[in-house]
């Protein structure tokens, strides 16, 4: 019985539901049918003609005015939403339309979980829609002093953003600093001092910190604050990392020690592993800047096998750049065996870096003509293949890669699958696409078929998830403002700049003709108000025939 109430309830709410919906319509045509049956006593009929009267005394020069200042106010409207347009993506009209206009009139989300299961379903999408836009370190970042400092130099614009030196200064805080340095007395003054450096904005109040703290006792971390950003080419960074390496050390071997016998220690020994780690991928990376290729990839194979566990600093990237560049490719194919797995987060550098070995197989002798008339073989078909879901992946890096967008500088930090990382990616394996004979060619014929594969990228992928939707929000952030940021997929413009550019333009027009041709714009409105006026009339010709012509005074004795 409870069921069988419970279910006529909801019936009876799905009525009254429906029936509100629809009531709104029938209290329309109640109110026009009262506008009917009082005209006389309100004088409809008197006002309208009075109305018609003054209208007809106006000059043209009213028209001009009246169709200018719209012209005109929709063109402000216009300009606003367009500039609001390319610096948030997204029209500020339906933005706000959309989250103060529809509360307030009731608007109901339609999209919102009917059950556990869909909440399940929604609260996964999010957290996965969370992690595919988390922002990632770059490995291959620049140096500050060396590098980005040069480039200021000599074009006078800032390489780097606020946002992304910021998310650098906390990552040098988690890495380098440690909350139980005050159980070390003989380094408290010094750790102070770094400390205050990494949170510190100013560029020479870091440096000068930093040699505040070298006064005291050799600090790694001083010396590696120096070697970034005030060392001005890569040799003295590479001294002063070499420096920062024997008081990293000693620091490691001292920690590796005490490392059980408490929380605390445990704590400085993380620490001081992050720090060593960092100093050996720098000067890794240092000896390839230099032209010592060799003895970088030495460097790193070591420190993947002396610190496997850290995959935070994605020293394989490095190492797999480094082994492109002496054409190593078996080698590159075992790093690429061990990383490119269903299991592990994948990256620009690994997709990419597996579509140029099988395209290098292929594309010396690929030639798109022969290859219409007699088909794809297994080895192309496989080349194709691995460039479709490279470009699933990262779908900004090809126009880099072509050479259809000019590059920047890297940033600090990338957006797995976003423009910031196709940048970083580009401009460091570009010359080895370029290497591989008819790569680039291969690349050029096949990449945009990728993009039949998934019509609708944001609702569903192919081989990876939908690409994520915050991806050019957070490259803004992260690439200087004189960069082009590569959208995808291509955003149509709003309806409301489409909408107030037509009415700008209709306006403008009016008021010029207006204004040229007065009597012949005059004719033209009478004649268009008459035609669209023509049916009313004709429905109020019928009603009053319908209707009797006493109805009122019948109505007013009742």
């Amino acid at each position: 019985m409870a069921e069988v109430g419970s279910s006529l309830l909801e019936q009876l709410k799905s009525c009254i539901v429906w029936s509100w919906t629809y009531l709104w319509t029938l209290w329309f045509f109640l109110m026009l049918f009262l506008v009917y049956i009082l005209r006389v006593p309100l004088k409809i009929n008197d006002n309208l003609s009075t109305v018609s009267m003054f209208l007809n005394t106006l000059t043209p020069k009213f028209y001009v005015a009246l169709t200018g200042t719209s012209s005109l106010i929709s063109g402000l409207i216009l300009i606003f939403e367009w500039w609001y347009f390319r610096k948030y993506g997204t029209s500020f009209i339906e933005q706000v339309s959309v989250s103060h206009l529809r509360p307030l009139l009731g608007g109901v989300d339609n999209t919102a979980p009917s059950n556990s299961t869909s909440n399940n379903g929604d609260s996964d999408s999010n957290r996965q829609s969370v992690s595919e836009c988390k922002v990632w370190r770059n490995p291959l970042n620049l140096f500050r002093g060396a590098e980005y400092n040069r480039y200021t130099w000599v074009t006078g614009r800032e390489p780097l953003t606020y946002y992304d030196m910021n998310l650098s200064a906390q990552d040098h805080q988690t890495f380098f600093t440690c909350e139980t340095d005050h159980l070390r007395p003989a380094d408290a003054s010094k750790k102070d001092l770094m400390q205050k450096a990494w949170r510190e904005r100013n560029p020479q109040a870091r440096i000068s910190a930093a040699h505040e703290a070298l006064e005291l006792n050799e600090c790694a971390t001083a010396y590696i604050l120096l070697a970034e950003e005030e060392a001005t080419t890569i040799v003295e960074a590479e001294r002063l990392f070499k420096q920062a390496l024997k008081a990293g050390e000693i620091c490691y071997r001292r920690s590796q020690q005490l490392q059980h016998h408490g929380a605390q220690y445990e704590a400085q020994h993380r620490r001081d592993t992050n720090v060593l780690v960092y100093i050996k991928r720098r000067l890794a990376m240092c000896s390839r800047k230099l032209g010592r290729t060799r003895e970088a990839v030495k460097m790193m194979r070591d420190l993947m096998k002396e610190f496997p566990l850290l995959s935070m600093f994605n020293i394989h990237e490095n190492l797999l750049e480094a082994l492109l560049e002496l054409q190593a490719y078996a080698d590159v194919q075992a790093v690429l065996a061990k990383y490119d797995d269903i299991s592990l987060p994948k990256s620009a550098t690994i997709c990419y870096t597996a579509a140029l070995l099988k395209a290098r197989a292929v594309s010396d002798k690929f030639s798109p003509e022969a290859a219409s008339r007699r088909g794809l073989s297994t080895a192309e078909m496989n080349a194709v293949e691995a460039i479709h879901r490279a470009v699933e992946f990262n779908p900004h890096v090809p126009k880099y890669l072509l050479e259809m967008k000019s590059l920047i500088l890297p940033p600090e930090h990338i957006l797995k699958r976003g423009d910031s990382e196709a940048i970083a990616y580009a401009f460091f394996h570009l010359q080895h696409w370029k290497r591989v004979e008819g790569a680039l060619n291969l690349l050029h014929c096949t990449w945009e078929g990728t993009f039949r594969m998934i019509p609708y990228p944001l609702e569903k992928g192919h081989l990876f998830y939908p690409y994520p939707i915050c991806t050019e929000t957070a490259d803004r952030e992260l690439l200087p403002s004189f960069h082009e940021v590569s959208v995808y997929p291509k955003k149509e413009l709003p309806f409301f700049i489409l909408f107030t550019a037509g009415l700008c333009s209709f306006t403008a027009m009016l008021a010029l003709l207006t204004h040229q041709f007065p009597e012949l714009m005059g004719v033209f409105a009478k004649a268009f108000l008459s035609t669209l006026f023509a049916p009313l009339n004709f429905v109020m010709e019928k009603v009053e025939s319908i209707l009797p012509s006493s109805l009122w005074h019948q109505l007013t004795r009742i």
